[in-house]
């Protein structure tokens, strides 16, 4: 039987270059593989350094998941060097990460994910008042009105007849997988738009804790974020009320037009629930602690690990089980290809084998991508909001069960449902519901303690190396929006002497191991996917954005002696 083969690269609306690469057989992918095409050597940069500036370099991995490398590194060094941070440090860590999910998480649906459901071109054909019947039917949100969906739509038929779509310019309008009524696509237009707006608001949290965005300052011991409710230099009592009212925007918002928009277009792809499943392993390192990050069960998303899609049971997470193997990567091991690292183990050394660009294949060549192949007991393993929304579900979260419930009881679907490409977007709004809502008694507790006369948001024992062992390591791990994330640091006289990163998308786009085992991108694409028309692969793409993947925290490019690595020429 005649295989078709089919590239898609770059894979657009994401983060890094990541490139896909598929068999199909009869309009059904029956093999695939997932590629990066570049290079991180971030941990390199690290050897050498005070692990005190880590954060700050590490931070720089990505301009998008720029909050949970400082985190991450921080609470490795902090676990190192067995530092405390204060419980106003930890909340205001919450807080800064908690924002960071729900903008993100909402950028990902209108701007990265929703485009491969909603035909943008459809929307000119709409009815606005039947947009606001149906707005208004599924939310109270202000602007759902025939008069405000006609200005939009007037807005994006200029827009249009100009010849010049712009962002939305790379797309398969008509294709026959989009299934929505005009009217739906023009209140998922609407959003869009609004949403741009929106999370450029919301986001200004960051830069009253941090300083700035998208790279807030942080702080090994606590947070440098000073408080005095009387002095207009630091965090005073304008600037919380500020924040307050940033979260009760962020929480509307998400509850009125994200969480209903995200049901409202599921309900016509339910068939969806039963594609793109791929590895049944799900591992959740746990996030947001009430309390020392050390002490689990303050955890506000648990930590665990279900395996084989069994929900009765959720299994314990030891971060000494993961491996990092290499037999389909770009990189060489001292103790050969075969071999399975500890990060604490773990070595960077690049070796590339591949052909020279342009590619035609990569599928025939053993090495393909720079992306390690992350295992857990030598299992591959999903990791992002699915993954915690399973161990929450399992683990008896009320909140989690309250909303998954209400999800698939909207959707007339049980819940296997949930192991698969449509659950893993809805997981990813059941979680922002969540921590909308979680935002509040964060940002409560905070200026409880700070009415108490608790100001103190950094510890300084410690600080100075004199007062460090000769030799220590720490283990720093995050549940960051696209999944766990672990920082590894070794110390030696002062200075890093290790540091390794495994991160969400190395877990998700890990290519095949030693065992043939694929990564979860390429078991989802391999799990009754259908492909109708290879050159216009749009259900590659629904897929693949479901993950929302981040290739620049898997991999970045450079060159330490500052040469060009390469040119890139748009014509």
């Amino acid at each position: 039987m005649a295989k078709t083969r089919v590239v898609v690269d770059p894979v657009t609306r994401i983060e890094g270059h990541l490139r896909i690469e598929v068999q199909a057989e009869e309009g059904m992918i029956a093999n695939a593989w997932a590629m990066s095409t570049q290079f991180r050597g971030i941990e390199i940069i690290m050897e050498g350094r005070d692990p005190r500036d880590a954060w700050a370099f590490t931070q720089r991995i990505c301009g998008v998941c720029t909050v949970v490398h400082a985190v991450a590194s921080c609470r490795a060094v902090e676990d190192a060097l067995d530092i405390r941070i204060p419980p106003n440090a930890n909340l205001i860590r919450n807080l800064i990460h908690g924002m960071q999910f729900i903008q993100d998480h909402v950028i990902h649906f209108y701007h990265l994910h929703a485009l491969d459901w909603v035909d943008v071109v459809s929307a000119l054909d709409a009815d606005p008042h039947d947009t606001a019947r149906i707005a208004a039917s599924i939310s109270p949100w202000p602007l759902n009105s025939a008069t405000y969906y006609a200005e939009v739509q007037d807005r994006f038929k200029t827009f249009v007849s100009s010849g010049q779509l712009g962002i939305f310019k790379n797309g398969y309008w008509g294709h026959p997988a989009y299934k929505l009524p005009p009217a739906v696509n023009l209140l998922a237009v609407a959003h869009y738009l609004e949403a741009l707006d929106w999370q450029k608001d919301i986001i200004r949290l960051h830069t009253i804790f941090g300083g700035k965005n998208p790279h807030p300052n942080f702080l090994v011991g606590g947070m440098a974020s000073a408080i005095n409710l009387d002095d207009t230099a630091t965090i005073n009592a304008e600037s919380l009320t500020e924040i307050r009212a940033m979260i009760l925007r962020a929480k509307r918002f998400v509850e009125q037009v994200y969480w209903p928009d995200l049901m409202a277009i599921a309900g016509f792809y339910k068939e969806w629930a039963a594609i793109g499943g791929g590895t049944p392993n799900y591992l959740a390192v746990g996030e947001f602690p009430d309390g020392d990050i050390r002490d689990i069960d303050t955890l506000y998303l648990p930590r665990g690990i279900i395996l084989d899609n069994d929900l009765s049971q959720v299994h314990p997470y030891d971060h000494n089980l993961v491996k990092e193997y290499i037999t389909s990567s770009w990189y060489e091991y001292a103790d050969g290809d075969g071999a399975g690292l500890h990060p604490w183990e773990g070595e960077t050394k690049a070796k590339y084998t591949g052909p020279q660009p342009p590619w035609e294949y990569l599928q025939d060549e053993t090495k393909y991508t720079w992306m390690k192949a992350p295992r857990y007991e030598g299992r591959p393993m999903e990791v992002g909001p699915l993954a915690r929304m399973l161990v929450a579900y399992a683990s008896g979260h009320e909140d989690a069960q309250a909303l998954v419930n209400e999800a698939l009881g909207r959707l007339g679907v049980g819940p296997a449902a949930l192991f698969s490409t449509l659950g893993r977007t809805a997981a990813r709004g059941i979680e922002t519901v969540l921590l909308a809502r979680r935002m509040e008694v964060w940002y409560d507790r905070l200026v409880e303690r700070i009415k108490s006369g608790d100001t103190q948001t950094f510890v300084s024992d410690k600080w100075e190396p004199s007062s460090w062992p000769d030799r220590a390591q720490g283990y720093g791990y995050l549940d960051a929006p696209r999944g766990a994330l672990g920082h590894w640091v070794q110390i030696e006289n002062g200075s890093i002497s290790r540091y390794q990163c495994v991160v969400p998308t190395t877990w998700n786009a890990s290519p095949r191991d030693a065992e043939g085992q694929p990564g979860p991108y390429e078991a989802a694409l391999m799990d009754n996917h259908p492909l109708a028309i290879p050159d216009q692969p749009i259900e590659i793409l629904r897929t693949i954005h479901s993950f929302d993947p981040c290739n620049a925290c898997g991999v970045h490019v450079l060159d330490p002696e500052g040469n060009t690595v390469t040119e890139v020429r748009v014509q």
